[in-house]
């Protein structure tokens, strides 16, 4: 800093000359954008006493204020907007972990709200929502041409109460009609269960409770197992995690990482940018790692997989992220409410914008759709022969104990076989922590 100072004062004699030259044009038209800029205020002031004293009917003034002020920050882009002070309570209820309505996370596309996931056991979820579907009516008005907030208020309502959203679907022909009973939601952020020799945590949400629950559930399975050298590795399950708190996202990446970059933010001005490591420290024990990510998982969730991704930590696998790469700061404003303004974009450890683009699976693995319960049972009753089938065939010398050891191992296989119907991309995440066992095996 010092060297840059001494530069700067032994270069002030050269660039007097110049700096005389330039400083009158510069002066002037920053004069001329000040004006500019008090003359549409000028013009947003007579629109709205025209608007006050002409409108058809009495307007609300606050409204009007408050609606000028969404409209401008809402036309930045999708994630910015105005947050009245209910709003702006519920956001703050819904980070603590429980709150009221559907449990669906939208954005708007194209004049509609999108699905980008619904939240795991809510109403939502239970009525066969999807990511990725539109909600193009509410009880049957179209809410084409709303504002993200004017619809989501539209889907609000008590405890109790039904709902029916029209919602068009990729892959089905025509609209359709889902009805939804409104509840209290409550958010469990991760839940954790043994699949075979495998620790599933099931990461819905990023909030408070995330990183604890993350660390209690994945102490509890290794205690259930009997013990962390019985497990084979994590699936971490971040499908159709819509995001949450960029602290919970890293410390959810810093729990499998033992040093370097977790992600990094930058803004408009570059010394605003920001880079979050990890600490030494690894809540596996360095255990293999397999993410699961589709198109509803987005924000933190992204910055989870990029993480473990660019840093080899984890295998990617399931469909591309929905690609939300943008920071929002929240600031308090007069009126208890809130400006939710987009400040910066996420980067992975790699230099990738996380931004439209979203995170591409190292292994793509689509969720085909669910097959007819008659269908599968049907193939599963279907009569099948093998050695042990045929008349005189000779029996098996093995013993008895190595006998036991062979079916369990076979009715695991069969265990993962059955889930596949349920959830493919779960099956497949469980078979890449087998292979990688059995290849660790091999080489001991």
């Amino acid at each position: 800093m010092k060297k840059f100072l001494l530069a700067a004062l032994l270069g002030t004699a050269a660039g007097v000359a110049v700096t005389t030259q330039v400083t009158g044009p510069l002066l002037a038209q920053e004069a001329e954008k000040k004006s500019n800029v008090y003359e549409q205020l000028d013009l947003f002031g007579d629109i709205f006493e025209r608007i006050r004293a002409q409108y058809v009917e009495d307007v609300d003034e606050a409204d009007l204020i408050e609606a000028a002020i969404n409209g401008m920050l809402t036309s930045l882009d999708p994630h910015s907007s105005y947050l009245s002070a209910s709003d702006f309570e519920d956001m703050r209820t819904q980070t603590s972990g429980e709150f009221g309505g559907l449990g669906i996370e939208v954005t708007q596309e194209e004049g509609y709200v999108k699905v980008v996931t619904p939240m795991d056991d809510t109403p939502a979820d239970k009525a066969g929502m999807e990511a990725g579907d539109f909600i193009t009516a509410v009880d049957g008005d179209s809410i084409l041409g709303y504002t993200l907030e004017q619809a989501v208020e539209l889907m609000r309502g008590p405890v109790g109460s039904e709902i029916i959203l029209t919602v068009v679907r990729e892959g089905v022909d025509e609209p359709f009609d889902v009805s939804i009973i409104r509840d209290t939601i409550k958010l469990t952020a991760v839940r954790s269960r043994i699949e075979g020799d495998s620790v599933v945590l099931r990461v819905s949400t990023f909030n408070r409770q995330t990183y604890p629950n993350l660390e209690d559930g994945l102490k509890k399975q290794f205690e259930e197992a009997g013990g962390a050298d019985k497990v084979n590795g994590i699936v971490l399950d971040l499908r159709n995690n819509p995001g949450g708190l960029l602290n919970q996202a890293i410390a959810v990446s810093d729990a499998f990482l033992e040093q370097g970059e977790i992600v990094s933010t930058r803004g408009r001005n570059p010394r605003d940018s920001e880079r979050y490591n990890a600490t030494a420290g690894d809540l596996s024990g360095g255990k293999p790692i397999v993410v699961l990510i589709n198109g509803g998982s987005a924000s933190a969730s992204e910055i989870v997989a990029g993480a473990l991704q660019d840093h080899g930590r984890a295998v990617v696998i399931g469909e591309k992220s929905f690609g939300k790469g943008s920071v929002q700061t929240v600031v308090p404003v007069r009126g208890d409410g809130a400006m939710r303004l987009t400040t910066s974009r996420y980067y992975t450890p790699s230099g990738r914008s996380i931004q439209a683009l979203g995170v591409a699976p190292d292994i793509i693995v689509v969720q085909p759709r669910r097959r007819p319960a008659e269908e599968i049972e049907e193939e599963e009753n279907r009569p099948s022969r093998s050695e042990a089938d045929l008349r005189g065939s000779l029996s098996n010398d093995i013993s008895d104990d190595e006998r036991a050891i062979i079916e369990a191992e076979q009715e695991k296989a069969e265990a993962t076989a059955r889930l596949r119907e349920e959830d493919y991309q779960l099956a497949y995440a469980l078979d890449i922590l087998k292979g990688l066992e059995a290849m660790s095996n091999a080489t001991e």
